[in-house]
């Protein structure tokens, strides 16, 4: 079975209840909406069906029996998260299960149908929820990295590659969370004797053209926060920064994995299992208004020894140990 049928087979699957809990919860079958914003073909898509779908099964929703997943894929693209959001909302489901880009338009669409969260920056800032402790609406589920966590991306860089002085940070400028991080960025910058600026580009031509132009200086490096664009654009962020010879520092460890150099962040496919937990507990009749927004527990730094040779870097050992793991 191919990974599309395996996606396929769970995402559209309807689900039962053990024996016991059916006699409290009847015949019903529960329905799920997912709105994810990576593309139902991409690597990451396979990780986060199965992370959810394990995660229900633990709580005793067993998927293909009790429930049905009405997934859907946004692939990075604004317009699809409205669209999507509005088709799952007309599908009357018990509760909606998504990701930072798509809070916004489903927050359009609805303040009734419970919405959890995998993963979003700034939820109070942003408008979705009252407090991290009292959500208050329709809304909850498990934060992003909060924005002082930047600093120790560029301490990180610092130590991978001494002789940076300059640090572009590559940022969505239609995300949420681009101003938090880099104005954390910069709040360090001076004490790591370091210039940090950011590249404000979601489309592949505008990151190869500035990513290009800030590689015609030297001692250069790259940063890359949490952003469904930069994961959606993230072979071709690689490459570029192969091309130019730049040590980068990634969020998240599916960069690494594709050939990036270093990366350190949350646990991301943790969130979707820690989700389903919010999940169970709605489906169950508990409200989102009474669950607190939680941040991430787990958090790795992966290295891709490989790349690090490739560009030429001798890889110190304090780096070596804070690693969780090593890419040969």
């Amino acid at each position: 079975m191919n990974r599309r049928e395996f996606i396929t087979l769970l995402g559209g699957a309807a689900v039962a209840w053990p024996s016991g809990a059916r006699a409290q919860q009847g015949n019903r079958i529960r329905r799920i909406g997912s709105l994810i914003n990576v593309a139902q073909d991409d690597p990451e898509s396979s990780l986060v069906v199965a992370a959810f779908s394990q995660g229900l099964q633990e709580f005793g929703w067993t998927v293909g029996r009790n429930v049905r997943i009405d997934w859907r894929w946004a692939r990075a693209d604004r317009e699809r998260n409205r669209t999507y959001a509005a088709e799952l909302v007309a599908l009357a489901p018990d509760v909606i299960l998504t990701v930072g880009p798509g809070v916004r338009p489903l927050q359009q669409a609805t303040r009734t149908v419970p919405i959890v969260f995998a993963g979003l920056n700034d939820p109070v800032g942003g408008g979705f929820v009252r407090s991290l402790a009292r959500p208050g609406g329709n809304i909850t589920g498990f934060g992003g990295l909060e924005y002082g966590f930047s600093a120790k991306w560029l301490e990180l860089l610092k130590q991978i590659a001494p002789r940076v002085a300059r640090v572009a940070v590559i940022r969505d400028p239609f995300g949420l969370g681009g101003p938090g991080y880099l104005g954390a960025l910069q709040g360090v910058a001076p004490s790591l004797r370091v210039d940090v600026s950011p590249i404000d580009a979601s489309d592949p031509s505008e990151i190869e053209i500035a990513v290009t132009e800030f590689a015609r200086g030297s001692n250069g490096g790259l940063i890359v926060p949490p952003s469904t664009s930069a994961r959606f654009h993230r072979e071709l962020i690689i490459s570029l920064a192969a091309r130019h010879r730049l040590p980068v520092v990634y969020s998240n460890r599916g960069f690494v994995d594709n050939g990036g150099l270093i990366s350190y962040g949350a646990v991301q496919i943790d969130l979707y299992r820690l989700a389903a937990g919010y999940v169970d507990r709605i489906l169950k009749g508990e409200k989102p208004a009474d669950l607190p927004v939680q941040q991430p527990t787990k958090y790795e730094t992966v290295l891709n020894m490989k790349t690090a040779k490739a560009l030429g870097l001798d890889v110190p050992d304090i780096v070596l140990l804070r690693a969780d793991e090593v890419i040969e």
